[in-house]
């Protein structure tokens, strides 16, 4: 009996897409082109690489690879590339990051446990040589968690405080107001 199948990775996957849209939201149109330093995606370049990030792993899994040493990764990965760097308005990268994130849970939602139990072989190199496609869809959340730190770090630089900073702030000053004196 598995406690984390197809169902908790969608869920898991919309809780995780749904604060990475809260900060797209949050930030001002006019701060999408905010990059930290030269070299580095800026937060529009950041909300379309996550917003597309997915791809990856929907080709892997639609497709029923195997083993990923069959996967011809150039070619891949110019598509994704094309498609990340269409110039977007923050609405587009909004209905981006919605659909995408949307398509991807509903696809997770519909696997079953033998098939998130099957092995995918890496490339020759890889260590461990070969994952679980559990493993696998649980890097594409692990992967936007990553990107989303970068964009709360953003945040801060543009003086905006995070919402789930926020959230917790809140919490914290409704817990210190009802908690008895200390004396």
């Amino acid at each position: 009996m598995t406690y984390y199948g197809g169902k908790e990775l969608a869920e898991a996957f919309r809780t995780v897409r749904a604060n990475t849209i809260r900060i797209a939201e949050d930030i001002p149109e006019d701060k999408y082109d905010f990059r930290p330093v030269a070299d580095t995606r800026s937060v529009a370049q950041m909300l379309a690489h996550i917003g597309v990030a997915t791809h990856f792993q929907t080709h892997v899994h639609v497709n029923k690879i195997t083993d990923m040493s069959t996967v011809n990764f150039g070619a891949l990965f110019q598509e994704f590339i094309a498609e990340e760097n269409k110039p977007r308005s923050k609405a587009e990268l909004l209905a981006l990051l919605e659909s995408e994130g949307n398509a991807f849970a509903s696809y997770l939602e519909s696997v079953d446990e033998s098939f998130l139990s099957e092995e995918v072989k890496l490339p020759p190199g890889a260590q461990p040589p070969s994952r679980t496609r559990l493993e696998m869809f649980l890097s594409a959340k692990e992967h936007e968690m990553h990107h989303r730190g970068q964009l709360m770090l953003m945040e801060r630089m543009l003086g905006i405080v995070p919402h789930l900073t926020r959230q917790m702030q809140e919490r914290m000053a409704a817990m210190m107001a009802t908690a008895p004196a200390r004396r």
